[in-house]
């Protein structure tokens, strides 16, 4: 991530140059201003007028001095206004301006130079505003402004003119700031041409104001600029940047902060070097700076300090970083908050770091954070909630401040971000075991209600599949998910429905589809060649005035109803012909050819009716196949009817696939009519369903089966 946060915009540069300026005019007298009500033709007029000035008036008497420093500062309020600046550059402005910032330094300090150095200082200004729109910043270099500017630079002030130097100095180190900015062609160029020692050497300077934008020019040369970086760093320029950090001027420690910031990204070489410079304690010092912008800046900054070739993350959370990064997620700046949470992710990645950031207050915070919608301020609050969730003293505080439900519910903007919660998720569920599984089971019993609910959501979805019964039978969980399933809050209904799905289906690749068994009871068929076959056969069935040949044989081995009509005391046990009068034929021939096979193809449109007639002669196995061809045809707008189906038959697997279905898909049944009735009506059911599948899945005799 780079320093140098979203650079500044060409207007807030021509800004901070515009109040500099009316801070440090010498006279007090303001120039004139561009009244808005002027046609285009007089601006144009007056443009050219001050140009000419300036082209012609290049001699050092007090006259032409007094003649270009008014023209520079006239074309310098015209510059203010953006729309004018093509106008002004069209007009030749660049050129003529560039003759005034070379004079001074070509005079000896014996020659007599009026005004001096206010027509430098107005160039100077003028040029910097020209300068901030992009396209021109290679025109004004192209001009020849550099070296001019540069020895500028090299003005030394003295008792007798210090504030015209101070003025000259300001402005140029303006000017360069603007032109380099975002420009690395003419960063570069600004090195070559010897620009980096006098900005240095100027962080020493007496008037603040020449260091704050001495600062501020070496802050824009050394972004992702690594030459320029070197440079600076072999110039000595650490020293004073980290005594400017501990400035009482805000403006200062801001422009320092940023300067190093600069120097440190990417370039763990430096980030030695600043260190070993003393940086880290006055950084810190900044996070509770009144600066806003300050403390965007040391947040960052403290982020790179912590990065993963650094190590130093425990010292800054010994010396006290971790308390006012934590109050900056509280601010009401999106900004601020994204670089704290920068800071804490990395600095959570350190094991001994973790714990501290939870007990002073951090994790309800970040939370909070992963429903921002800026994506990198959710990126780096999921990153520092992965961090903390790497030490099995934070689990614990984890769960029960809701941070599984919270993952579970995000909906995270960039996909990285999705990575890091799945990774989250995972580190959590390695750490519910012994000692702090315990743990979650004591809060589950004594603590109070909303975080009992916390801990037994998040074991649903963490706990192994052998801890099940233990914490949802023998520890109550499985009420607590039930009762939130009863919940008045809809919120509530439907996380106690994940978490119960999430239950049933751990370790396996279960459905709410195919929660049928479809292994058929082992016995002998006769075979496909005898159904409907009247060889051998001994009773007939009468079938919608149709005859089906049957063989006695074949129907007492397959079901007790059966035995019970042929072996009992039923009329049908000697009857030759046997009238089956609520059956369909095709239906009834289903029936049958599994009777004879073992085995049928269940259509949809004949599978309630074949269920029906399975139901009635107790064929079991049969009665499961209809019920998984049933269950995939379940739907949130048949669910309802589905499960009373269920319940009339007495359909064990289908209803245990209701059930499922209703969990799962929870949200889309939610507007339904019926759907409280529903759900008051299988709390029962499912509470069974748990108890009995939880209990087999713990048996241990299955283990070794």
């Amino acid at each position: 991530m780079d320093n140098q946060y979203k650079p500044q915009t060409r207007r807030s540069l021509k800004r901070k140059l515009e109040q500099e300026f009316e801070e440090d005019k010498s006279d007090r007298c303001k120039a004139a201003v561009v009244e808005s009500c002027r046609t285009h033709q007089d601006i144009l007029r007056d443009v050219r007028l001050h140009v000419d000035v300036l082209n012609y008036c290049t001699s050092f008497s007090e006259a032409d001095r007094a003649g270009a420093k008014h023209s520079a500062q006239l074309l310098s309020e015209f510059a203010k206004n953006e729309d004018l600046v093509d106008l002004i550059v069209e007009c030749g402005a660049v050129p003529a301006l560039v003759k005034h910032i070379q004079s001074p330094t070509l005079l000896t300090d014996s020659d007599q130079k009026p005004l001096d150095y206010e027509v430098e200082k107005a160039s100077a200004f003028a040029l910097g505003l020209l300068a901030v729109k992009p396209e021109h910043q290679q025109l004004v270099v192209d001009a020849g402004t550099l070296p001019y500017l540069v020895n500028l630079l090299k003005i030394r002030q003295n008792d007798s003119d210090s504030r015209g130097v101070n003025g000259v100095l300001r402005k140029t180190a303006d000017a360069i700031t603007n032109l380099a900015h975002e420009n690395s062609a003419i960063k570069t160029r600004i090195r070559t041409e010897g620009g980096i020692p006098p900005l240095v050497e100027l962080l020493e300077y007496r008037e603040v104001k020449v260091q704050r934008a001495a600062a501020g020019a070496l802050r824009t040369l050394a972004f992702k600029n690594d030459e320029n970086k070197k440079e600076i760093v072999e110039c000595n320029a650490l020293p004073s940047l980290v005594l400017m950090l501990s400035s009482e001027d805000v403006t200062i420690h801001y422009e320092a902060v940023g300067v190093i910031g600069n120097l440190v990204h990417s370039s763990p070489n430096i980030k030695k070097e600043v260190l070993l410079a003393g940086a880290l304690q006055p950084v810190i010092g900044l996070l509770s700076s009144s600066c806003l912008e300050t403390q965007r800046e040391a947040a960052l900054l403290i982020g790179q300090f912590a990065a993963a070739d650094s190590d130093c993350k425990v010292h800054i959370v010994q010396r006290g970083a971790v308390p006012p990064l934590i109050e900056m997620l509280t601010s009401s700046d999106v900004q601020l908050k994204e670089m704290s949470a920068f800071a804490l992710g990395r600095l959570a990645q350190d094991t001994h770091n973790q714990a501290g950031i939870v007990q002073d207050g951090g994790i309800t915070l970040l939370l909070n954070l992963l429903d921002s919608k800026s994506g990198p301020l959710q990126h780096n609050s999921a990153f520092s909630l992965y961090g903390l969730a790497d030490n099995e003293d934070n689990v614990v505080d984890l769960i029960r401040t809701g941070v599984v439900q919270k993952l579970l519910e995000g909906e995270f903007i960039f996909q990285p971000t999705k990575d890091c919660v799945a990774k989250t998720m995972k580190r959590l569920e390695e750490k519910i075991h012994g000692r702090t599984l315990n743990h979650l089971l004591y809060l589950m019993r004594t603590a109070a209600k909303a975080v009992q609910n916390q801990v037994a959501l998040a074991l649903a979805h963490l706990c192994s599949p052998n801890d099940r019964k233990p914490i949802f039978v023998d520890n109550n969980g499985l009420e607590l998910l039930l009762g939130l399933l009863e919940s008045k809050s809809f919120k509530q209904q439907q996380a106690g429905s994940e978490a119960m799905y999430k239950l049933a289906t751990k370790g396996t690749s279960l459905s709410s589809v195919d929660a049928a068994p479809l292994s058929p009871t082992p016995q002998v068929y006769l075979g496909e060649q005898y159904v409907n076959n009247p060889t051998l056969s001994d009773v007939t069935f009468l079938v919608e005035g149709k005859r089906f040949y049957a063989h006695r044989i074949c129907l007492l081995a397959s079901s007790d109803a059966f035995r019970a009509m042929f072996d009992g005391g039923y009329r049908e046990r000697e009857a030759k012909d046997v009238e089956i009068p609520n059956i369909r034929w095709d239906v009834f021939v289903l029936m049958m050819r599994y009777i004879y096979t073992g085995s049928v193809t269940v259509e949809i449109d004949l599978a309630q009716e074949l269920l029906r007639a399975a139901d009635q002669y107790l064929l079991d196995d049969l009665k499961r196949l209809c019920e998984y061809t049933i269950a995939q045809d379940i739907s949130e707008e048949n669910v309802s009817l589905m499960y009373e189906l269920a319940e009339a038959f007495n359909a064990t697997t289908l209803r245990e696939a209701c059930l499922l279905f209703m969990l799962e898909q929870f949200e889309r049944i939610s507007a339904k009519p019926w759907r409280n009735r529903l759900i008051h009506h299988i709390i029962p059911d499912l509470r069974d369903f748990f108890i009995s599948s939880l209990a087999k899945c713990h048996d241990p005799m299955r283990e070794h089966m």
